[in-house]
């Protein structure tokens, strides 16, 4: 028995420290339980509905919320509370894929421009900055404009005004960690700078780049949903938040949640992700 008790001691305390940690972070505890809401319902929607969000029911449009339809239908009779949950895995695939492109491109140049001599450094800073200039969503209408309706295309232009952000704070981390004591006795040591780079510096890098991940995340669903609004991002019948809100603006007489659900939807999981980032930094402030 006293064998059987200290074996879920540990467990019992890593729990109570998690239930603890949590409660000193609402922010955190917030903002992670909106996100986690989105990817589960994402996860978990073949069973949380049975209805085809794609599916038309042309005897059955523009019902209002009701037990067969939860949040009523659209103009084509489809079941927007499917169309909202089958509309998250859409969002998520924004959210992972820009953010993936957006660091793997804006750190690395990040961290070679701090690396490098100025000349360098001057001339990535140079490009990020003219990257700047650009209101984000203007960029990326301009970029879809040029490049052509869908969703390859509005990754493309979500990613490529989020790369500055990620190399101007890659940057500013590696010009601040090169000169550490540990970095230089690891150049005396001999370590090449491949293994310098990613030992020292992204090791070190890491926490201040996740909280940057997350507010970038809720930024590029706001992007991703006013460029779908504007027919430029995923086309119907997709069920995409943003085109979803875009075809129930013509019925906001007639049926107000063919926009409100989905809008609903954008607010929470764009809050969820700000507040998480938030709550993030708070934690990495107090560990500093």
């Amino acid at each position: 028995m006293n064998g059987l008790d200290t074996s879920l001691m540990p467990t019992r305390s890593r729990g109570r420290q998690l239930l603890r940690f949590l409660l000193n972070n609402p922010s955190i505890t917030l903002g992670g339980g909106l996100v986690l809401l989105v990817v589960l319902a994402s996860a978990l929607a073949p069973l949380l509905t049975h209805w085809d969000p794609i599916e038309q029911d042309l005897l059955n449009t523009l019902q209002a919320p009701s037990a067969a339809h939860w949040f009523g239908t659209d103009d084509y009779g489809r079941d927007i509370f499917s169309r909202v949950i089958y509309g998250a895995r859409i969002t998520l695939l924004e959210v992972c894929l820009s953010v993936a492109i957006s660091m793997v491109i804006g750190i690395p140049l990040g961290i070679i421009s701090g690396l490098a001599g100025r000349k360098i450094d001057a001339l990535i800073m140079w490009v990020m900055d003219i990257i700047f200039a650009f209101p984000g969503i203007v960029l990326a209408i301009l970029i879809v404009s040029v490049l052509g309706e869908g969703l390859a295309n509005m990754l493309i232009a979500i990613s490529l005004f989020s790369i500055p952000v990620y190399a101007r704070l890659s940057r500013n981390l590696t010009l601040g960690l090169k000169n550490m004591e540990y970095i230089e006795a690891a150049h005396m040591l001999g370590v090449r700078y491949p293994r310098i780079i990613t030992h020292y510096i992204l090791r070190n890098s890491i926490g201040p780049l996740i909280v940057q991940s997350t507010l970038t995340a809720g930024a590029v669903v706001l992007s991703a949903a006013s460029l779908s609004f504007l027919g430029l991002g995923v086309q119907p019948p997709m069920p995409e938040w943003g085109t979803m809100m875009s075809d129930g603006r013509n019925f906001l007489g007639l049926n107000i949640y063919v926009s409100l659900f989905p809008g609903l939807a954008i607010l929470l999981t764009v809050l969820g992700f700000n507040v998480l980032g938030d709550g993030l930094r708070d934690v990495m402030d107090k560990r500093l």
